[in-house]
């Protein structure tokens, strides 16, 4: 009934509407990699080339790499004597190699050539084969980065957003083809992933980010107002004034893209911190970037120390956005920082963030067994429980318990825990580093110790060669024991077993029990119970999953993040998402003489 009304105002008002065709986008396929297929023998070749071998990774501001005196080593979490990284911080002190002016690489002891080195000799340390580096002030490259990246902002956002989407939709095609072994390998080594986990990771989900945001994006500017007759309305999509700093987790390399690639297709500049335990796939994706057409002044790779990252880009007053994931204290402190500062700031800064969760499996007693016991298995110990959404709390029913724990059981014996790159029936594998390995010990040693906690199966830890921990299956007595409200961030799922009839108030107690609002899940073919469950759980997760695993969101199909401690939940991979990242300006234009200025009532 609407349309025809429209049809017959338009003319009478002289509205305008307009209107662009769609750009077709369809989900990256996911690749099998069964034995002898052309995806598998690739991918081989690519693991066989990384053996042994230590990448360099500068910091690289303005296109030009730099390192400074702060070198670190990334290792492979399942082999910790492979170091497959070797990379420097953004601070302290800064050499800049033969092609990269102010320092020209002169011999220890001697003044530089130009620039900031002058002709006055500086403070210097010989690295070796890495060249001669000389000392510059702490947090000095950092700053160097932003305002490289100042410099580049104005004609960046005035770049067509067709252009800019071109890139990542290259980059995107590059990622699908030529690079995907690559890319996979990388994170396989370097982050400890499986084929599988690799696959959906760092080749579908960072596809699928780079063409669904670049087509959400050329889409958006068709989303114009209405105009009336003598004046003409526009809608421009301005990127933010200043420059947005995007700190990247460990745990997928799609997310370190889409948070600096996001807001740099809106027409923002970025300072990007990847995470320590992950530079090798995330260097990798920032080099497709480049090759791609992205101009090395817009996103500038600056690992660095966490919290010498965050003073220096919240101190400065160009600061005006944060895309974040990771934990919960260090997005605080950074919060905490902006609004400390916000007299300094030249606009509100935009903060996002994802920052984990306590993720539940609801199981009701007209449950499938069967889809249980899967779901949880998956959810809760691919990738070593180290997604944010993983499934780290089960809520079973008495009357079911038996035949689940019967089938957890049998199923958690056929796990395989061991080297992804050498054996691809390994199921998971080592977790990210030593300080992961240690918490999540803890836990365990908790969990052996409690007289709520009883240990079902697994455990094991050993840290010989890599940071390999068993799956961990934990009964408790005490729904709200620490285990059940805290996040673990490894391979442990603690279960408890209420009474059938007291389901109600078993749902009450998962909304209650954890801070956390990110993902859970509810199995359940009562209809009337689905029903009942999605309403009192309505804001117990952001990701809400029915008869189906906690883990698994897939780009434009379910747009993932979550409230309460979780985060901002912004939604990456919905056309929302962009929006976080650009600043509207409405613009009208008059096309006939204003008149008098006096109103008809008042003559």
């Amino acid at each position: 009934m609407l349309l025809p009304v429209l049809q017959r105002a338009l003319p009478r008002v002289g509205l305008r509407w307009q209107h662009r065709a769609p750009i077709e986008v369809v989900n990256e396929p996911v690749l099998q990699f069964m034995a002898g297929s052309p995806e598998r023998v690739a991918l081989q070749e690519a693991l066989n080339d990384l053996k042994g071998k230590t990448e360099a990774i500068p910091c690289v501001v303005g296109g030009k790499e730099v390192w400074t005196t702060d070198v670190r080593y990334q290792v492979s979490p399942f082999n910790h004597s492979h170091k497959v990284a070797k990379y420097c911080y953004a601070d302290k002190a800064v050499n800049q190699g033969p092609s990269c002016s102010p320092v020209q690489g002169p011999r220890k002891g001697e003044g530089g050539g130009g620039g900031q080195a002058g002709k006055v000799p500086l403070p210097s340390l010989d690295l070796g084969h890495w060249g001669t580096v000389f000392l510059l002030p702490t947090q000095a490259l950092l700053n160097q980065a932003i305002e490289t990246a100042l410099a580049a902002r104005k004609e960046w956002d005035l770049r067509p957003v067709q252009d800019r989407a071109e890139i990542f939709f290259k980059a995107a095609d590059m990622l699908s083809g030529p690079r995907r072994a690559e890319i996979l390998a990388k994170t396989m080594i370097g982050q400890a992933k499986t084929v599988i986990q690799a696959e959906i990771d760092a080749a579908a989900e960072l596809i699928d980010f780079f063409r669904f945001n670049a087509k959400y994006a050329v889409e958006l500017e068709g989303q114009q107002p209405l105009s009336v007759p003598p004046s003409t309305n526009s809608m421009v999509y301005r990127g933010l004034e200043g420059f947005v700093a995007a700190v990247s987790p460990f745990n997928f390399t799609a997310i370190g893209g889409n948070l600096a690639g996001a807001p740099a297709l809106m027409g923002n500049v970025v300072l990007w911190k990847p995470s320590d335990t992950a530079l090798l796939s995330s260097y990798a994706v920032y080099k497709v970037l480049l090759e791609a057409g992205l101009p090395p002044d817009v996103i500038q790779f600056v690992p660095a120390d966490g919290p010498v990252f965050g003073d220096t880009v919240t101190a400065s007053e160009h600061f005006c956005g944060l895309n974040f994931t990771g934990s919960v204290p260090t997005f605080k402190r950074l919060w905490k920082q902006v609004s400390e500062n916000l007299d300094l700031y030249r606009t509100f800064p935009r903060l996002a963030g994802e920052c984990g969760g306590k993720n539940f499996h609801f199981v009701h007693s007209s449950a499938d067994v069967p889809s249980v016991v899967s779901g949880t298995l998956r959810s809760a110990f691919e990738y070593g429980g180290q997604k944010c959404s993983a499934c780290s709390r089960l809520y079973a029913p008495d009357s079911l318990w038996p035949r689940i724990k019967a089938e957890l059981l049998e199923q958690h014996q056929k796990i395989k825990v061991g080297d992804p790159a050498e054996d691809f029936e390994t199921f998971f594998s080592a977790v990210i580093d030593n300080k992961s390995f240690g918490r999540i010990k803890k836990w365990i040693k908790h969990a052996e110790t409690s007289p709520n906690l009883h240990i079902l199966a697994g455990g094991g830890c050993d840290d010989t060669v890599g940071y390999f921990v068993q799956p961990c299956i934990v009964e408790t007595r005490d729904p709200k024991d620490p285990i059940m409200q805290e996040e673990i961030f490894g391979p442990v799922l603690t279960v408890y077993v209420y009474p059938e009839k007291q389901y109600k108030d078993v749902l009450q107690l998962i909304d209650s029990t954890s801070p956390y609002g990110l993902t859970g899940a509810v199995f359940a073919q009562d209809k009337a119970v689905i029903a009942e469950a999605t309403k009192l759980l309505r804001n117990a997760a952001g990701n809400f999953y029915i008869n189906d695993k906690s883990t698994g969101s897939v780009v434009a199909q379910q747009p993932f993040g979550g409230a309460r401690i979780s985060g901002t939940n912004d939604k990456p991979g919905s056309p929302q998402y962009i929006l976080r990242w650009t600043s509207p300006q409405a613009v009208k234009e008059t096309h006939a003489p204003l008149g008098d200025w006096r109103y008809p009532y008042m003559q």
